[in-house]
């Protein structure tokens, strides 16, 4: 009889309850880990799993964990991942892989020297409109791509960033890694790399809560010449209102859009038919505000497989650092409008 892989859960907050519903589903959750006593305890007695309160002490005493989710602050991420790999466990890391390159590149390294897989959630790739579009641009249906439209219009109150890590530079790290990271990935898996950027940021109506902006603009260069520009904000009122990716090709215009690249907006590609595509997943509800689209089922699905067959097909931990590294380079080049 083939063995249950066990999990263990790195952060019991608000994202891990969605972690621990869908590796439940794929095995054991043997173990819970939060500084949070009282977090850690709640999760644990609801998979029966044993809690412990800093990762050094459930790396000493479990030794038959097969993956350890990482769902703690993102300026954490890639600590706890090296950590655990060390300790030869896979990782399954919630977005943003890291707040610097630098820490994503440790985390590769890290996974190839223990031999480990690192696997980096990426949910929004699993969105009908988004693997639809991305399969029109591989097979060229849309001709030479020449530029494109990305929007990230969210709410996000003053609540949100009440006592907790989220609003800080050095544990959150800015809207683009919290927020628009996944809008960011799609971006260099459609185009590929950024080849210059130039932009602005502004705090504009989240002065007492957060370190850094809760506006930007940025014009970009992808590789081949395709020009766009990414207009991004938590400022929208009282819900989110758009996200959304328009590509302009020779032979063809496409709109993904809805709140969170969920929805085939606009469809205009020479000799294709308007398809119909599978309704999505709903998004992540965290009860006053909401998240990106819940594609944690088929994170994990993938993720388990790639361990099972290594041969199985996995987006790398360098394809996920790019993301990391595209962000960096936009906020470097965007100054702080006070």
């Amino acid at each position: 009889m083939k063995r249950k892989l066990k999990f263990a859960i790195l952060g019991c907050g608000k994202i891990a309850q969605r972690h621990a519903a869908e590796a439940a589903k794929l095995g054991i959750i043997a173990a819970v880990c939060d500084t949070d006593k009282g977090k850690a305890d709640l999760l644990a007695g609801e998979y029966h799993a044993e809690p412990f309160y800093q990762l050094d002490d459930l790396l000493d005493k479990r030794n038959d964990i097969d993956i350890i989710s990482v769902c703690t602050p993102n300026g954490l991420h890639a600590k706890h991942s090296i950590q655990s790999l060390g300790a030869g466990i896979h990782v399954l890391c919630e977005k943003p892989m890291a707040i610097a390159s630098a820490d994503a590149i440790a985390m590769i390294k890290a996974a190839e020297k223990n031999n480990r897989k690192l696997y980096v959630v990426k949910q929004n790739r699993f969105n009908p409109p988004v693997s639809f579009a991305r399969n029109l641009i591989e097979q060229k249906k849309m001709g030479k791509i020449v530029s494109f439209q990305l929007n990230c219009f969210w709410n996000r109150p003053g609540d949100y960033y009440k006592n907790t890590w989220r609003g800080t530079k050095n544990m959150d790290g800015g809207i683009l890694y919290t927020q628009f990271s996944h809008f960011i990935d799609i971006l260099y898996w459609f185009l590929g790399d950024m080849v210059s950027v130039t932009g602005s940021r502004s705090n504009l109506m989240h002065k007492d809560c957060i370190e850094f902006e809760d506006t930007g603009i940025a014009m970009l260069e992808m590789r081949d010449k395709i020009i766009g520009s990414l207009h991004y904000s938590i400022n929208s009122y009282a819900k989110n209102m758009e996200g959304s990716f328009t590509i302009f090709g020779e032979k063809g215009t496409l709109k993904i859009g809805g709140q969170y690249l969920n929805e085939l907006e606009y469809f205009s590609v020479e000799n294709e038919v308007l398809p119909i595509l599978p309704k999505g997943n709903p998004a992540n509800e965290y009860g006053f505000y909401q998240g990106s689209m819940s594609n944690h089922d088929k994170v994990y699905e993938a993720f388990t497989k790639a361990i099972a067959d290594p041969s199985y097909p996995l987006v790398s931990a360098y394809e996920t650092m790019k993301t990391v590294e595209i962000i960096e380079k936009i906020y470097k080049a965007s100054p702080f409008l006070s």
